[in-house]
């Protein structure tokens, strides 16, 4: 595998080269074989593989024996790339958009590519797979025929309160993301303004210590305050009553 330069040139494999597009391809979430075949297809013969982090990506492309281009695409560059790799779509290129887990677009900048090549009428194709919001809320036992995903919550305590105050009176079942560092305190608002309800939490999806913890908000909270807890955390939340 090779990272081309900021140009984002293109070498000539000699591979069956794929239909000029932006591909939308999910990646496991944790488990590397929860994969599609038409992913690893992809990954394979796209030209270019565009990705959160070359390092994470290149473990995945590694276990499947994959050898192909890479280039970085992130928060903090997706401004500068993104002219780079719509400038290649529009050359008949085949560009394949991965995220370090699950399905790109989902809190992540994929979704400033995505729109960008809408708006150049540019082909977006995706391959569907993994994705850890509807992993979390079909395993949770509540309500899944209606829900609201809300990503992240803000991080400063004023826009975060006004954010759940706004979600208070949700009837539909809330998914939420969240960092391993803030996630108790982020109950304990949650717990303050929505009242003590049933709720899941769900810690490192298909992964070796994959952990669901079921109960009130009140519950959960007691149980992880003076635990030091890691991996990408997912918060499932039953809507309000009626």
């Amino acid at each position: 595998m090779s990272t081309p330069n900021s140009n984002l040139e293109i070498s000539e494999s000699g591979k069956e080269p794929l239909v000029s597009g932006l591909y939308i391809v999910s990646t496991p979430i944790g488990n590397l074989t929860d994969i599609t075949l038409r992913a690893l297809d992809v990954l394979k013969r796209a030209s270019l593989i565009a990705c959160e982090d070359t390092r994470h990506t290149g473990i995945l492309l590694k276990h499947y024996n994959i050898s192909n281009q890479l280039t970085s695409f992130y928060e903090f560059n997706k401004k500068e790339r993104t002219p780079e790799i719509i400038k290649l779509l529009q050359q008949g290129k085949s560009v394949a958009l991965v995220s370090d887990a699950g399905t790109p677009g989902i809190s992540d900048p994929g979704f400033y590519l995505i729109r960008e090549a809408i708006k150049e009428n540019l082909a977006v194709i995706p391959i569907p797979g993994p994705s850890a919001l509807i992993s979390a809320l079909v395993i949770s036992g509540l309500s899944s025929d209606r829900f609201v995903f809300e990503g992240f919550l803000p991080k400063r305590g004023g826009r975060k309160n006004k954010k759940l105050e706004a979600l208070r009176d949700e009837t539909r079942t809330m998914i939420f993301y969240d960092s391993p560092y803030r996630v108790t305190e982020s109950l304990k608002d949650i717990l303050r303004i929505f009242g003590d309800r049933p709720m899941v939490l769900v810690r490192e999806l298909t992964k070796k210590f994959e952990t669901v913890m079921r109960g009130n908000i009140s519950k959960i909270v007691a149980e992880i305050e003076n635990k030091k807890l890691k991996g990408e955390i997912v918060i499932v939340i039953e809507g309000k009553l009626t």
